[in-house]
């Protein structure tokens, strides 16, 4: 991958770009995480499902174009207009209000009724109520009075006069009852959370691509203000291992991490030009000490972190002569490596490193004056590396099966001109793994 041509032609972001683009996404995550733990979040989830249910939405369609004549109150109401409004019915009421035909109904039912000759009333009076007898006044009087209609009316008056029947009429009677319902408030409410920023913010970001932001959850930081997470040595998982040694096949001896240097929140090793006796593996004697003309360091960070999958980051360059090394490793010999970064003396080089199996993805173009952030990516189903945005190389079969944690190293070839040189770590994170 030629990653001067990724560049002119804007395949691949600018180091300064693409950790803007991290920084944004890490701040999107952050507030993404923060507005699923919100009670803001909660209450419209809650609304949400309430007024999406059918029973809701029933209920609101009822509120809103229900017509009030169709209700039970308004039947009842309009049943008892019709029959209040009803001559018969008025004719009735009138003589119930009637003083001269209540005077008659007590006449009616008096022994004078019968009795001509009784002097208790004038015989104006007589002929007046004789009259009101014979009148189809009384005789609407006579019908009404027991009739299933005043029965029906009586009942319906009781009713509509009680408090209970005031309120429901009175509510399905307004024209804005659907705005005055408790329902219309809980809608409301739901419709001014869905335009919040931060709801939408919620679910737009959950559609895009909140699987991929889900691995910026730090489960792993080195401030690379101290060595406390970074120990000398290869890390090896069998302690009777002589670890930091070198090869005899190599021109540097490992310095016990005194060539390695943390300032300006930057981690160094350097491989310096100097004699020193050391520990070395040599194929065919095994560990004998050797003279070598150069130092320089191998760093882990087994005692703080191993993990198996996520995401693992550096931002790295390297100067001068040798090689250099950042990846990670499981501290056994001879099992799979991940190079995130790896210069050869020649090229620059991402890849897994596994005997016959090894593949790796050669990046020409590079200026290594400058950091490039690079990115190994470890799901259980494959495993991706990254230049900045740029995807590199993508494997999915022989995949690592164990924890691994990040190992750097400078060292020179025996069989290549030897001289100094510098890895130069700027930071380094890791990421918990997400199904």
């Amino acid at each position: 991958m030629n990653l001067f041509a990724a560049r002119l032609t804007g395949k691949m972001l600018s180091t300064e770009a693409f950790e803007k683009a991290i920084q944004d996404m890490q701040a999107r995550v952050k507030r993404w995480r923060e507005i699923e733990k919100s009670p803001e979040l909660a209450e419209y989830q809650e609304l949400k499902k309430k007024v999406e249910s059918s029973d809701f939405q029933e209920r609101k369609n009822e509120l809103a174009n229900r017509k009030y004549k169709d209700t039970d109150e308004g039947k009842k109401m309009s049943a008892f207009e019709k029959l209040n409004s009803s001559l018969r019915m008025k004719g009735y009421q009138y003589a119930l209000e009637s003083e001269t035909f209540q005077a008659f109904l007590k006449y009616r039912d008096s022994d004078a009724f019968q009795n001509k000759e009784d002097n208790s009333i004038t015989a104006s009076e007589r002929r007046m109520y004789n009259m009101i007898f014979r009148s189809a006044f009384y005789k609407n009087y006579q019908k009404v009075l027991n009739s299933p209609e005043l029965q029906q009316l009586t009942e319906l008056q009781k009713e509509i006069q009680t408090e209970d029947f005031q309120k429901r009429n009175a509510f399905w009677a307004d024209s804005k009852r659907w705005e005055h319902s408790e329902e219309y408030k809980i809608e409301q409410r739901y419709l001014e959370l869905a335009k919040s920023e931060d709801i939408k913010f919620y679910f737009e970001s959950r559609e895009e691509k909140i699987d991929w932001a889900e691995l910026f959850r730090p489960a792993f930081e080195d401030n690379m203000i101290s060595n406390k997470n970074w120990k000398a040595g290869y890390g090896y998982a069998n302690p009777a291992m002589k670890d930091g040694h070198s090869r005899t096949n190599e021109q540097q001896a490992y310095n016990n991490g005194k060539n390695t240097f943390f300032a300006e929140g930057r981690m160094d090793i350097e491989t310096r030009h100097e004699s020193k006796k050391a520990v070395a593996w040599d194929e065919k004697k095994g560990f004998t000490e050797h003279v070598f003309e150069y130092t320089s360091d191998v760093m882990n960070t087994k005692e703080a972190f191993s993990q198996e999958a996520g995401m693992f980051m550096a931002k790295v360059r390297s100067q001068g002569s040798g090689h250099h090394f950042f990846g990670l490793s499981t501290g056994k010999p001879g099992a799979p490596m991940v190079a995130l970064y790896h210069y050869n003396g020649d090229v620059h080089q991402m890849g897994l490193i596994d005997g016959d199996r090894t593949r790796m993805g050669d990046l020409t173009g590079v200026l290594r004056s400058m950091y490039h952030v690079y990115t190994f990516r470890w799901t259980k189903n494959e495993i991706v590396w990254y230049v900045n945005n740029l995807e590199i190389l993508r494997l999915r079969n022989s995949l690592p099966k164990e924890a691994m944690f990040l190992l750097a190293q400078s060292f020179l070839p025996g069989k290549e001109k030897g001289g100094e040189g510098k890895l130069k770590v700027q930071w380094a994170r890791v990421y918990r793994a997400v199904d």
